[in-house]
């Protein structure tokens, strides 16, 4: 109802506009797993320093830069970014003179100073990078190989049709190859060991007697 919106604060009034309840429903819970829980927390967060924040203008916005970067745009990312390095190394810059102040007398306090200082310095690094692999994606060289059903090789997420499981490097299988133009004979003979006088003459001397123990063994 209109009267809802006058009695309702900038903050938390959310219109939405459907043809019956069912389609209200349905796009109540599409703005809740949405738009509408990061807005919620701008809102509150801002109004610290910007007052009551109308939620549905601040849910349009969010629709905007979302729509922006869909479509490849990135400007707005990128002054965010920039943004909060800035601000990051304001907050370094201030902890660092208070760490300053209090090094004489003060030493504990000027260490913990100190290190949330360089924790800020820190994540202003950190979000320079971002701005940076932003700005220019790293190359990435990778080299993979995953065989597909039929004559097929993708590598580097490229397919190329017509290459075969066999051109892919298999190290640990080295050693069970010949070299070119020769093959591996399970069977071939070997040079025989030197011959044992003692082993050939155990044949010759006591064989006619062990068949004649075997024989004697049979019931």
């Amino acid at each position: 109802p209109k009267s809802a919106k006058s009695d309702t604060p900038k903050s938390r009034y959310l219109e939405i506009t459907a043809r019956d309840q069912t389609e209200a429903d349905r796009k109540t819970a599409e703005g809740a797993v949405t738009h509408l829980p990061s807005a919620i927390v701008a809102v509150d967060f801002a109004r610290g320093t910007s007052g009551d924040v109308s939620l549905m203008d601040t849910i349009a916005v969010f629709r905007e830069k979302a729509k922006a970067v869909n479509a490849g745009d990135l400007s707005d990312a990128e002054t965010l970014l920039m943004d909060q390095a800035l601000a990051l190394n304001t907050i370094f810059g201030e902890l660092s003179r208070r760490a300053a102040i209090n090094m004489g007398q003060y030493l504990e306090a000027a260490d913990k100073y100190m290190r949330l200082a360089l924790k800020a310095q820190g994540q202003c690094r950190a979000t320079l990078e971002t701005l940076a692999a932003i700005k220019n994606p790293p190359v990435v060289f990778a080299k993979q190989a995953n065989i597909a059903n039929g004559p097929q090789q993708v590598n580097n997420g490229q397919l190329r049709p017509g290459t075969h499981a066999r051109e892919i490097e298999n190290k640990p299988n080295e050693l069970l190859e010949a070299p070119h133009g020769e093959r591996l004979d399970g069977f071939a003979s070997g040079t025989s060991a030197p011959a044992d006088s003692r082993m050939e003459a155990v044949g010759a001397v006591h064989g006619a007697d062990n068949k004649r123990r075997q024989g004697r063994s049979k019931p």
